[in-house]
């Protein structure tokens, strides 16, 4: 092979050439975590917005215990006057907490319960315990 022919064919690689070539490689991965977090930030606020549908499905039942149910983005809470039932969505779980507000200051009430379920039907399990156990 001569220089001629090399010259032809193909040019060797450079530093600018690698170094395109790597930032190309890692935008691609960037690009496919935030896709990834994206969509696990759906499917975590669509979760949220089930719960908080079936909380509210007996409204009457609320109204009768007290229970005030609301959502803020990923959180979906039951409040009472002496607690709050919450349950947090983040990466595909949930995590459920039992706060008293009767020992705590106003909006800083601190857990007294914690537990991490996988699904829906798991939190929502674990707030009825929550809340059997706060109103026996």
């Amino acid at each position: 092979m001569t220089s001629k022919t090399r010259k032809g064919a193909s040019r060797p690689l450079s530093l600018k050439d690698a170094f395109e070539v790597e930032f190309a490689r890692r935008e691609m991965e960037r690009r496919k975590r935030d896709e990834a977090e994206r969509k696990q930030q759906e499917e975590d606020l669509a979760r949220a917005t089930q719960l908080l549908e079936a909380l509210q499905a007996d409204a009457e039942f609320l109204a009768k215990r007290e229970l005030i149910v609301d959502r803020r983005r990923y959180t979906v809470s039951i409040d009472h006057h002496d607690f709050r039932i919450a349950a947090y969505f983040e990466a595909g779980k949930a995590s459920v907490t039992l706060s008293d507000k009767r020992t705590a200051n106003p909006g800083a009430a601190a857990p007294r319960k914690q537990l991490t379920v996988e699904t829906l039907e798991e939190a929502l399990s674990v707030m009825a315990q929550f809340l059997v156990d706060e109103t026996r």
